[in-house]
């Protein structure tokens, strides 16, 4: 029986070997893509993807006909078939779907070189020293959905975390994810999120604008407060204190691309 689907990699038993090999050496300075549906999108927005693994093959294959038939031959050369074993000493904690990749992080010059462009078609997204991993990932995740530019990260979380990037289903790739100071902002009028703010209906967001958020405890900062062109609020009935992050940053998108922001 010959089923290529069944198979433990391009090379049988010596892929899976060559694949656990090259997993130790890149480990340290790879991105981790956890999961299926992070390892699809980023083969989509033309990740370097060194190495995965999956500890079922043929499910993972199934999922790719079902779900992402556009990359499936490629993801189909990518895998080795792992024991499972050997795939739980590979990664903190195992996917659902018993799919892990390694991919090279982007280059930060071209980052920086995408968020400085002066004639920016579509925003970037700021947020001011955010805490909780789990909403930066599911803020870039919005960011690619909408097409920005790109999202940037003040303070000390860093945003290729592999909880970020988990969180942010390997999307990524799909645009320019960075950390820098807010002296370190890329040009273009900064609408920063505020209670005090003007009501976000009544205005039409630039398509070079930055848009900031402040953080999930402490709101904006002083020094990204002085770095603002203008305040900004969004609608909410009184008593209610806030919105989570990604909440606030999908409904500033939404307005964005209602008004007449660039279409996805």
């Amino acid at each position: 029986m010959n089923d290529p689907d069944s198979r433990q990699g391009p090379h049988g038993d010596t892929g899976a070997q060559d694949a656990v090999r090259a997993w130790h050496r890149l480990a340290d300075t790879a991105v981790l893509l956890d999961g299926f549906h992070a390892l699809k999108h980023a083969v989509r927005f033309q990740a370097r993807i060194p190495v995965a693994v999956t500890a079922d093959r043929r499910a993972t294959l199934a999922l790719a006909d079902e779900l992402a038939p556009d990359v499936r031959e490629v993801i189909d050369g990518l895998l080795a078939e792992v024991p499972e074993a050997t795939l739980r000493a590979l990664v903190p904690r195992v996917h659902p779907t018993a799919v892990a990749a390694l991919a090279e992080r982007p280059s930060r010059e071209a980052h920086l070189a995408a968020l400085a462009q002066p004639s920016r078609t579509a925003p970037v997204i700021v947020l001011d020293n955010p805490r909780n991993l789990g909403n930066a990932g599911a803020v870039i995740r919005l960011a690619a959905g909408f097409g920005v530019t790109g999202v940037v990260t003040t303070g000390t979380l860093d945003p290729w975390h592999p909880t970020v990037v988990r969180a942010g289903a390997g999307l990524h790739f799909a645009t320019a994810v960075e950390r820098l100071t807010v002296a370190e902002l890329p040009p273009g009028p900064v609408f920063a999120l505020d209670p005090e703010g003007a009501d976000i209906r009544g205005l039409k967001l630039p398509d070079d604008a930055v848009l900031a958020f402040g953080s999930e405890r402490s709101g904006l900062s002083a020094e990204l407060r002085a770095r603002t062109d203008h305040l900004v609020s969004l609608p909410m009935r009184p008593q209610v204190s806030s919105y989570n992050l990604a909440t606030s940053v999908a409904m500033t998108l939404f307005h964005w691309s209602a008004t007449g922001g660039a279409t996805v």
